[in-house]
């Protein structure tokens, strides 16, 4: 098939690249728009308990759980004329709204209900509170809110008004990751051509990566816009899509690029060079998006929104970054023929610096070679020390404290995080956090209801309860129980009732799960529902962790069968699975130590909140896990091609492996490192997710380039010799059946050095036979 598609390409390379012009033109037109489509979080599931409650209450007392909060304040109080006249003008606005129900505030409560109007007044009575519902689906609340909020911020002659609340949360979120998308390509894209000049010598050759990382951007929104017309899309995968389409993209071409340009060096004519690189290090590419599209398509086990969307969005992006390489590398090569190492910037520097053409430098004398060479003379320690080393930098994930994200995870200048912060420090109760309380079906006597607030309202960190029968746990300035008074819309309606608690815990700590479980303790006159912010934390975590055994298992096992099939091998196959497992853990506990206990919150600019987004480190870990085995597959590649070379001597193992990495180890740094510059870009997003994203990814490709591909997979391989290749007689004899072997050469054309060249493939084809006793099997694409 790779053969067939690099015939295709080279047959007709302008028509090839033209249409790739097109089609990146309309999906870029089309996807421009993506963002206004998309929701905000997709962290919810309507089987979630706290969202059924949230509905029971959206359909049946609108206005009850409010999602907008909007502060007014002034230096004068919330009772000057200005702030009132202030705080009029947006109470109107909202009232006047067809799609927000439910408006009430500091001031229209004053006189009908002065222990909410308590409530909603700061404690130096500088600020005041309006509550409103934006009603709709996800995507139109968020955009609802967006108007509204850019509508009504501001500062008027003194007085402050600052759009808060869930909706408010996610608006703000939303414009920031949008905004952060085009910082960090405009990051990206120049430095990672930069750095492919350096890597490459060639501008030419630098090129043909970021234009085929260019046309993985354009298709991933294309790609995210048509999802998004089916499904609910997490806008936070616009950010994260985008930077994995880019940076496979550059990591695929630098690979078949480079391949091509040793085929050159080896004597080839284009054509043959082009069919070549798509037979070897082609091959390779594909199996490594299939790896990490099937790593990314477990995420579709977890039933929210946000990780189905990275599943189906992410796959499609893997595909087009895949295809890209294959098709439109080939076509562009054949072009170009040996122009592709024009425009040499490395010949003007050593002019001007007065040096010669440097000699080329026999492999045993590299940089590589020499640390390999050592590394497996003392591979039992090395392996130790480094294996040691991992686990100590894991350590603080087994300490890690998973929550959902708040307003926190955007910088102070979002208004919906100037009024999370006020509701936290200011006021009695965080209306922004409060819990809800649900009796579906329930009509029985307000004295009931009456005697079951006051006992939620005894359980610690509870600041008020409220109900039909009044306001339980007497708020500061209150001196009794408060009767609901005429006008204000009744908790007790045909559906049911419900019950609001204040509350002065912070959600996502240990301390309110504590309350969440006390709350729920209390016996109840019906059946009930909880809802709020703790309680859709609790259900969503519970959620989520019951799938993670289900998705890990598939991904384990995916790997494996695919590594099987690759190597022939029982054994590499289980050594990459351990091996990554160590470098994520590394990788997490760095993330703990980083993002949740806030080592480094200052030099990064964000937020601890004590607890992290577990959302964030199961993406992670599928992506990295994926991407991981691009340095895997080329490592073995050439390692396998050198022991081949070697007849399979098992004294010349320890030569083979530091010949594979010797003349894998420049690529695959070069790559890891064109890869952390992608995701580094995406980390200087104002989101704190983002950030975690980000850091945590370039650090996990870094160290597995260096620590894992430099150190601990050579003192394996060195420990384990020739056992590195065993497989079982009836799985080698599957293997020989049904795995990817490497096909031999197909001649394209007359070259120099054909016949050599094509004896070479054809011994090595002969080499890849079972041994005898079928234990020692198995091929893999050379790089």
């Amino acid at each position: 098939m790779l053969t067939s598609s690099a015939r295709f390409a080279m047959a007709r390379p302008r028509a090839v690249l033209v249409a790739a012009l097109l089609l990146m033109l309309i999906c870029g037109g089309f996807g421009a728009t993506v963002k206004d489509h998309m929701v905000g979080g997709g962290y919810l599931t309507d089987s979630l308990e706290s969202v059924q409650a949230n509905d029971f209450i959206t359909k049946n007392f609108p206005g009850g759980n409010p999602n907008l909060i909007v502060m007014v304040s002034g230096d004068g109080g919330v009772n000057s004329p200005d702030v009132r006249a202030e705080a009029q003008r947006v109470t109107d606005t909202l009232g006047n709204d067809p799609n927000v129900t439910g408006v009430q505030s500091y001031w229209t409560n004053l006189t009908t209900r002065s222990d909410l109007a308590t409530a909603l007044k700061s404690k130096d009575g500088r600020r005041g509170l309006i509550l409103a519902t934006v009603t709709g689906t996800d995507t139109d609340v968020q955009n609802r809110a967006a108007v509204l909020s850019a509508e009504l911020n501001g500062d008027h002659d003194g007085v402050q008004v600052r759009v808060g609340g869930m909706a408010g949360t996610f608006a703000d979120i939303n414009h920031q990751v949008e905004k952060d998308l085009l910082l960090a390509e405009a990051i990206a894209v120049p430095v990672s051509a930069i750095l492919l000049v350096l890597v490459f010598g060639s501008v030419i050759a630098a090129l043909l990566p970021v234009g085929v990382g260019l046309f993985a951007i354009a298709a991933t929104l294309g790609i995210l816009r048509g999802l998004t017309t089916v499904m609910d899309v997490s806008i936070f995968a616009l950010n994260m899509t985008s930077a994995l389409g880019l940076a496979l993209a550059i990591d695929y071409s630098l690979f078949i690029v480079s391949r091509y340009r040793e085929e050159l060096g080896n004597g080839l004519d284009t054509r043959a060079a082009v069919l070549r690189s798509v037979q070897t290090a082609g091959r390779t590419v594909v199996f490594s998006g299939l790896t990490v599209a099937l790593a990314l398509a477990a995420l579709a086990v977890f039933p929210q929104p946000f990780f189905k969307s990275f599943a189906y969005a992410g796959v499609a992006v893997v595909v087009a970054a895949v295809g890209a390489s294959v098709l439109l590398l080939p076509a562009a090569l054949m072009l170009l023929g040996d122009r592709v190492n024009a425009w040499d910037l490395r010949k003007p520097v050593r002019r001007l610096l007065g040096r010669g053409e440097p000699a080329p430098k026999p492999v045993e004398q590299t940089f590589w070679y020499r640390l390999v060479t050592g590394v497996m003379k003392r591979a039992l320690p090395v392996a130790v020390v480094a294996a040691a080393m991992l686990l100590a930098l894991g350590s603080p994930f087994l300490k890690a404290h998973f929550g959902t994200p708040d307003d926190r995870v955007i910088g102070t200048f979002a208004s919906s995080r100037q009024v999370g912060d006020a509701l936290r420090q200011d006021f009695n109760a965080d209306m922004g956090s409060s819990a809800v309380v649900v009796l579906p079906g329930f009509h029985g006597d307000a004295k009931e209801i009456g005697a079951y607030a006051k006992d939620l309202a005894a359980v610690p960190g509870v600041a008020a309860v409220l109900s039909s029968d009044g306001v339980y746990g007497v708020p500061p300035g209150a001196t009794a129980v408060t009767k609901l008074a005429a006008g204000v819309p009744q908790m007790i309606g045909p559906g049911g009732t419900y019950l609001s608690v204040g509350t002065t815990v912070a959600p996502y700590s240990p301390a309110g799960k504590q309350q969440l479980a006390a709350l729920r303790a209390v016996p109840a006159p019906g059946a009930v529902l909880f809802g709020g912010a703790a309680a859709l934390n609790k259900d969503t975590m519970d959620s989520v962790i019951s799938r993670i055994p289900l998705a890990a298992g598939l991904i384990a096992i995916i790997t494996l069968i695919l590594l099987f099939l690759f190597t022939g091998s029982v054994v590499l196959p289980v050594k990459a699975l351990l091996l990554n497992m160590l470098s994520l853990t590394a990788t997490f506990g760095a993330m703990i130590w980083i993002f949740e206990q806030g080592h480094l919150s200052s030099l990064l600019g964000f937020t601890s909140v004590g607890s992290l987004d577990l959302f964030m480190p199961i993406l992670m870990f599928c992506l990295a896990f994926g991407m991981s085995m691009d340095y895997e597959v080329f490592l073995l590649s050439r390692i396998r091609e050198e022991w081949l070379a070697s007849d399979r001597d098992p004294a010349a193992n320890t030569r083979s492996v530091a010949l594979g990495v010797a003349r894998t180890g420049r690529i695959f740094t070069a790559a890891a490192g064109l890869m952390a510059v992608v995701l580094l870009a995406v980390a200087t997003s104002e989101v704190a997710p983002m950030k975690l994203f980000g850091i945590g990814l370039a650090l996990a490709v870094v160290s597995d380039a260096t620590i894992i591909r430099g150190l601990l997979a050579p003192a394996l391989m060195r420990l384990m010799s020739t056992g590195n290749w065993w497989a079982p007689k009836p799985l080698a004899a599957l293997h020989k059946r049904i795995g990817l072997e490497e096909s031999a050469p197909v001649a394209e054309g007359d070259h120099a050095g054909g016949d050599q060249h094509q004896d070479a493939d054809d011994a090595e084809a002969m080499a890849h036979a079972v041994s005898e006793g079928g234990r020692m099997v198995g091929t893999v694409p050379r790089v």
